[in-house]
């Protein structure tokens, strides 16, 4: 009698869940295009597993997460690629990436393959060389950037796990590769620097793929930020650099209001005639911490972003990101990714080695590895 009431009330939950975070899965599933991403980010999982994360399904069982994500909708991984992240105990490396991306394709899941090209974070506030190319010169870097990514493509291939999308850097409204590819600054190699690596960066992915047809995303962060975006984009469109999909970080907390985001994304993609795509979003269901390491999302970031500290406003928030890129006119909102679900406070695997995690309270597994009723709004939007 426990045993179903229990499975009842879980029924309840995550239907409530759902439909308090954005109405009929139904007839929203029925009204999107198949193409719409639905994607999570799961850099991490190595490193939790390896350890002794451990991960449960909605039932209690003991499962693979990407199965999880798989069965509640999700049709895209997104993985990121560091060239040699002897801080992150190499995790990220071409080994690390080409394994996680082997059981997303196991399940018929599509792959964003994520170059930070560096060693390690690469963001708005650091865009380090990788240290075994700290001494080329700004030409030599072009052709460095050229050959890695084409290597790493085609060791992709060989493992029949070529991803379907490719970003050329990592929040680049700063430059790559500082500072011969950075846009202020010292030694600053300025656009026109940044264009030759972009376009370097390109034409190594299609020629490791042997053809042109997987996509290439540009991703900045700040995504509420329209001027920020037509100057960046104007800048690059100028230079002639040929990309498919431009990717933006949102976090409701950083990146202003969603009605920003909503406009942002409306613009440029008419604009420049092109896809968008959040790359990048995610928001806490609760303001504890599991490891003793402080973390990003507190109350000051929930009364920033107005969504309530709960599994519902988790929910509320992804769920009205979804809508937000759904809702680009012409079709050209391409989808969402939400960032790390999967990344649960498990010592040893936390932003480096030695150090904890700041964003467990964010993942859509509890610090147990329990899946979370938010994940069921992975099931709206199309296929």
């Amino acid at each position: 009698m426990k045993k179903i009431s229990l499975i009842f009330m879980t029924f309840i939950l995550s239907s409530t869940v759902l439909w308090n975070a954005g109405g009929n899965v139904a007839a929203a599933s029925q009204s999107s295009a198949d193409r719409f991403i639905k994607g999570a980010d799961i850099s991490s999982l190595a490193a939790v597993e390896d350890n002794g994360g451990q991960f449960y399904d909605r039932s209690g069982k003991l499962t693979d997460p990407v199965d999880v994500l798989d069965n509640h909708g999700a049709n895209y991984i997104r993985l990121r690629l560091w060239n040699n992240p002897e801080e992150m105990d190499g995790y990220n490396d071409v080994e690390d990436t080409i394994s996680l991306a082997k059981r997303a394709k196991e399940r018929d899941m599509k792959v964003l393959l994520d170059f930070h090209y560096s060693d390690f974070w690469a963001d708005p506030g650091r865009q380090d060389k990788p240290a075994a190319w700290s001494d080329l010169s700004s030409e030599e870097l072009v052709e460095e950037v050229y050959t890695y990514s084409k290597e790493v493509i085609e060791k992709m291939k060989e493992e029949n796990v070529a991803p379907d999308m490719v970003q050329i850097g990592n929040e680049i409204q700063n430059g790559v590769l500082w500072p011969d590819g950075a846009l202020s600054g010292e030694d600053a190699g300025g656009f026109d620097q940044l264009a030759d690596v972009l376009k370097a960066g390109i034409e190594g992915v299609h020629d490791g793929a042997s053809h042109d047809d997987t996509e290439i995303m540009l991703h900045l962060a700040d995504g509420g930020d329209n001027d920020m975006y037509q100057w960046f984009f104007d800048e690059i469109t100028d230079r002639n650099v040929a990309f498919d999909v431009i990717g933006l970080s949102y976090y409701p907390y950083w990146h202003g209001t969603i009605e920003e985001l909503k406009h942002n994304l409306n613009d440029i993609s008419n604009r420049y005639d092109k896809d968008v795509a959040v790359a990048e979003t995610s928001y806490g269901y609760t303001d504890r911490e599991g490891d003793g390491w402080e973390n990003i999302f507190t109350k000051q970031e929930a009364e920033i972003a107005g969504y309530p500290i709960s599994i519902q406003g988790q929910a509320k928030s992804f769920r009205d990101v979804m809508k937000a890129v759904r809702d680009v006119p012409n079709d050209r909102g391409r989808g969402v990714f939400y960032w790390e679900p999967i990344w649960i406070p498990v010592e040893g695997a936390g932003w480096r080695s030695g150090e904890g995690n700041a964003w467990e309270n964010q993942a859509m597994f509890d610090f147990e590895g329990r899946a979370l009723p938010s994940l069921n709004v992975f099931r709206m939007y199309g296929n």
